[in-house]
């Protein structure tokens, strides 16, 4: 959870260098999700995100370099630097990316989830976004055919009480989103998220569930972004009292205290946090120095080849 959280500090204080071109949001506050679901997890198992995707793919094992070199557009990068911070991929962990478009990554989760019933590879699906996407069109879709086929999919709905800048309250007319599971047949939970080991314990009942073959479960986890929806979101719709309330269960602060309840001390945990700075310290002196993304490997992944014929300029 540290990694994660110095990841990201350090990553807003290179975006306000003009290192990171784009968007950035950051996932500050929801980092027992993050940990705890890959806790739950086998190594195996395939993980698709929303644009909040750096700290799953650390959570997952990824490289800090590679997910940095990412942010930074470097040819070093997880997504050889042409998807930046909104679309990480690392196949290596099964980290199926993070997705740009707000609900359209849950039907092609619910694909791989298919896949694996249909197989039998023994694999889960699971699928995070946040309260926002349980509007879209693609969120019932992918839950009708997950419920009505059984699939090995939990759904995660990271609810961290605006989406963008909307309370739920706004959004929804309901409060409780996991009246939403009944209506696909499939189980339903809801949780605060600001523990790790609570996060781990509930998303792994979900886990075993869907790896048994007893179906998917929808789960909604009460969370909370302690930044703006991204860097050019200043945040103005909730009030300083309300985030400095929220930062009270700040879950790394949840976590140290449970630590030092089993006898860590704080000079150990201290010691764990200076490992970190100095691994983050050579992570973006990793991204500095790597070469800038290549035109070729855009050209010959992500542009499709010129068509005979076609006739390019103004004529």
């Amino acid at each position: 959870m540290m990694l994660i959280r110095r990841f990201e500090e350090e990553a807003a204080r290179a975006y306000a260098q003009g290192k990171i071109g784009g968007f950035l949001h950051l996932y500050i506050g929801q980092e027992a999700i993050a940990v705890g679901a890959s806790a739950a997890l086998q190594p195996e198992d395939y993980v698709f995100q929303t644009y909040r995707d750096h700290g799953i793919t650390l959570a997952r094992g990824m490289a800090p370099e590679a997910g940095m070199a990412e942010l930074f557009g470097k040819d070093t990068g997880c997504a050889r630097g042409l998807g930046g911070s909104m679309h990480f991929f690392d196949a290596e962990t099964n980290f199926m990316g993070g997705w740009g478009i707000v609900g359209g990554h849950l039907a092609l989760a619910a694909g791989a989830a298919f896949k694996s019933k249909y197989t039998g590879d023994g694999r889960v699906t699971i699928c995070f976004f946040g309260e926002g996407a349980t509007n879209i069109g693609g969120f019932h879709e992918a839950m009708s055919l997950s419920g009505l086929w059984k699939l090995p999919i939990v759904f995660v709905c990271e609810n961290n009480q605006y989406a963008m800048g909307t309370p739920m309250s706004r959004t929804s007319a309901i409060s409780d989103l996991t009246l939403k599971a009944q209506g696909y047949g499939m189980a339903g939970d809801h949780f605060d998220g600001h523990d790790v080991r609570v996060t781990a314990e509930r998303i792994g009942v979900a886990v075993d569930r869907a790896r048994k073959g007893e179906g998917p479960t929808f789960i909604e986890i009460s969370t909370y972004r302690f930044r703006g929806h991204s860097m050019s979101d200043p945040a103005k719709y909730r009030s300083q009292a309300e985030l400095e309330e929220r930062k009270l269960r700040d879950p790394v602060v949840v976590a140290r205290r449970f630590l030092m309840e089993l006898g860590v001390s704080e000079d150990q945990l201290d010691d764990i946090d200076a490992e970190v700075d100095t691994r983050i310290d050579a992570v973006v002196k990793f991204a500095d120095e790597s070469e800038p993304a290549k035109a070729e490997v855009m050209f010959s992944t992500a542009v499709a080849p010129e068509a005979p014929g076609v006739i390019h300029g103004d004529a």
